[in-house]
């Protein structure tokens, strides 16, 4: 078991120590070590500069197929938000197919929503009640409190994976599978703000709307890398201030919880967002509509 921590000044930092030194006291008492520690020496050896390379090899890649899934739990009310397409981060320019859980009586009441994912912007066709059926709903990610990490129903893959720049504390924990490929598992904490100011391009601004709008400046994550460095897997763990003033209502997040959460006072909303990556150099389905066909109007409800 080998854990590194990167220090920056202030409370941040003191944290993410703590954070690094608990997270290898429990890995340590659970076994991993032994005979197999010096065979992972060479993958342990910096796992912090490991997974901040990881984005730099899916721009290398090209694109990917993509699975993600969103669970959000405030007060008494959990839910599950499934999404399914492909990602292309040379673009960068993503398609996924989000499915809305089913109604408390069982009743699956939401058709899909397509989504594409362009730097700075989300596009939405069947976005909600008053959209035309041919027509896109546009939102401006930079202008979201969490940078469309939450509102959505799914994290961006470039900009998970941006998120691991920032990474403050991180141990390796071992070898596993992923649907029978080899894998890395890495754990740690990364810190959005740090993530924000190591992104590229667009990406910079959303994260950077991101460190403002979540309840706590670092985010725990699991991430699972190939023997190419390639990200296949990646878990971050948010908790979202869920208040009125932070325009989460612009995109998909499940209406029990944001009603859940009201009714609580507006508390918390914790969110687990996982994204799988696979078939990588797949094709990517994805243009961007055009200005006639992206919907001007108000969205119902909002």
């Amino acid at each position: 078991m080998v854990a590194q921590q990167h220090r920056r000044g202030g409370g941040r930092a003191a944290t993410a120590m703590v954070s690094g030194a608990l997270a290898s006291l429990v890995l340590a008492t659970t076994g991993c070590s032994g005979d197999g520690a010096a065979a992972d020496d060479q993958h342990a050896a910096d796992p912090v500069d490991t997974v901040h390379r990881a984005v730099d090899a899916l721009r290398a890649v090209g694109s990917a197929k993509a699975r993600t899934s969103m669970e959000m739990a405030s007060g008494g009310t959990r839910v599950t938000i499934r999404g399914e397409g492909a990602y292309d981060f040379a673009k960068p320019l993503g398609r996924l197919k989000v499915m809305l859980p089913q109604d408390p009586a069982g009743v699956d009441a939401h058709r899909p929503i397509t989504e594409l994912l362009a730097p700075g912007a989300l596009y939405m066709k069947n976005r909600g009640a008053g959209v035309p059926e041919d027509k896109w709903v546009r939102v401006d990610t930079t202008s979201l409190a969490d940078g469309n990490l939450v509102t959505g129903g799914a994290t961006d893959p470039l900009a998970a994976a941006e998120l691991l720049r920032g990474a403050l504390a991180v141990s390796y924990v071992g070898e596993t599978r992923l649907a029978g490929t080899p894998v890395r598992h890495y754990r740690g904490t990364t810190d959005i703000a740090r993530a924000a100011d190591r992104a590229t391009g667009t990406n910079r601004k959303v994260l950077l709307a991101a460190a403002k709008g979540f309840a706590e400046d670092t985010v725990p994550f699991d991430a699972y890398l190939d023997d190419k460095g390639r990200l296949r897997k990646i878990r971050h763990r948010f908790s979202f201030a869920n208040d009125a003033k932070n325009g989460s209502g612009a995109g998909v997040r499940d209406e029990r919880v944001r009603r859940d959460s009201a009714t609580a006072g507006g508390g918390d909303v914790m969110v687990a967002s996982t994204t799988l990556l696979y078939g990588f150099g797949a094709a990517v389905p994805a243009e961007l509509p055009a200005a006639e066909d992206i919907f001007a109007g108000e969205i119902a409800g909002q």
